[in-house]
């Protein structure tokens, strides 16, 4: 096995998986098409309303890390293991890190292209320019490190890649809640902070500062400037930072190479 981790070879890996990826005309569809679906919401809300701009926005996103990222990554490492592909590679010059790295970056990059895409689109629908576009490069980017890393995670005990519609709930159940939190204005404030924490609302918040520049998660109207998102984003980048960092942990320590017995 290499000693060095092998940029050129990861990018090998990389190519390889994209093209498995794009001959499945299904996983295409849900790569691309669905997270882009809800930017239609900006057509039929009202043109340039913050608080629908920030729900259609939170969606794609969303849907971009638990598609092309989280539920890809999840049945293509468990397809592979079981398949015994990856225990064959391992013993060949590729490293886990090269491995690991090669079958995520195809959906991470689909996930970080729709994101770009998103933003034409819904300036040209009547949203606002981003109030912070780093802010919001900073969400994408945190976004599909960790549910990156949420996929190793679950595929550790996932016994099979049909098994992965099963197991993969629990996860996309935690990033789900966020984005609601504002709609139930009936939760407690205990319930409300609980639910601020998971990684959903993390990163659901940090568009609503980033972009939008809404304060908390009942702001309707935009009030935040450019350097106020800044100290507004502290709290969901560190939450994100911490789930990020969970989940690699957790990756780390429960990774299988080989077929559950």
């Amino acid at each position: 096995m290499s000693a060095t981790f092998s940029v050129p070879r990861t990018l090998h890996l990389a190519r390889w998986n994209t093209v498995l990826l794009t001959r499945n005309k299904l996983a295409v569809t849900y790569a691309l098409v669905m997270p882009l679906a809800p930017l239609l919401l900006l057509l039929m809300g009202e043109r340039g309303a913050e608080t629908t701009g920030a729900s259609a926005i939170g969606s794609v996103l969303l849907l971009a890390v638990l598609f092309p990222v989280f539920y890809n990554i999840l049945s293509q490492f468990v397809s592979r293991r079981d398949e015994l592909v990856l225990k064959r590679m391992r013993t060949g010059e590729a490293r886990d890190g090269e491995l690991l790295a090669g079958i995520a970056l195809p959906g991470i990059g689909i996930a970080l292209l729709v994101s770009a895409i998103a933003v034409p689109i819904a300036i040209a629908a009547g949203q606002m320019v981003p109030v912070n576009a780093l802010l919001f490069a900073l969400a994408a980017v945190l976004a599909v490190v960790m549910f990156a890393a949420f996929a190793y995670w679950t595929a550790a005990w996932t016994r099979s890649a049909e098994a992965a519609q099963l197991t993969s709930i629990p996860v996309i159940v935690l990033a789900s809640l966020g984005p609601f939190v504002g709609g139930f204005p009936g939760l407690s404030d205990t319930v409300r902070e609980a639910i601020s924490l998971t990684p959903g609302a993390a990163m659901t918040e940090l568009i609503r500062v980033g972009w939008f520049g809404l304060e908390n998660a009942d702001a309707t109207t935009s009030t935040l400037a450019f350097v106020d998102t800044w100290s507004a984003a502290g709290q969901p980048v560190v939450v994100m930072l911490f789930w990020t960092a969970l989940a690699l942990d957790l990756a780390r320590r429960s990774m299988r190479w080989e077929p559950r017995t």
